[in-house]
C-alpha cells in the first residue's frame, strides 16, 4: 500500500476532511482525527485510533502491518499502519474501525456503515 491508497480510504469516509498535525496530514471526522498519515525513518506509516480490543484484534491477524504505537497512546489503541506490508482490505476494516470510533453517533447511525463493513 502507497500513502495515497490510505489518504483514498481515509477521505472515502463520511465527511471526512484532511487537514495537518504537526507536520503530519492528518484525517478527520467533524473537527476530530481518526487517522494520521507520516514516515518515521524512511518507512511510510499511517495511524487509525482503534479500540484497545480492535488493536488487539488488527494486530494479531495481521502482525507485519499493524503495531500499537509507543506509549500511552498505543495502550488507548493508536495503531501504526506499516504501510508496505499492509493489504488495502485490513486496512480499509480498521479505518472503519477507527472512523466509528471517533464519529458523532448520528453520523455514524445515519451513514449506514458499520463494523461489519
Amino acid at each position: 500500500m502507497k500513502p495515497a491508497d490510505f489518504r483514498k480510504i481515509a477521505l472515502s469516509m463520511p465527511e471526512s476532511a484532511e487537514g495537518s498535525h504537526m507536520g503530519h496530514a492528518d484525517f478527520r471526522v467533524k473537527n476530530k482525527i481518526f487517522a494520521t498519515l507520516f514516515s518515521r525513518d524512511d518507512v511510510e506509516l499511517g495511524m487509525v485510533k482503534l479500540k484497545p480490543d480492535q488493536q488487539r484484534q488488527f494486530v494479531s491477524a495481521h502482525p507485519d502491518a499493524f503495531a500499537p504505537v509507543k506509549g500511552g497512546w498505543g495502550r488507548g489503541g493508536a495503531t501504526e499502519v506499516i504501510l508496505k506490508h499492509a493489504k488495502a482490505a485490513a486496512v480499509k476494516s480498521a479505518m472503519i474501525a477507527a472512523w466509528i470510533n471517533t464519529a458523532p453517533k448520528g453520523l455514524v447511525e445515519s451513514s449506514g456503515i458499520s463494523g461489519d463493513d
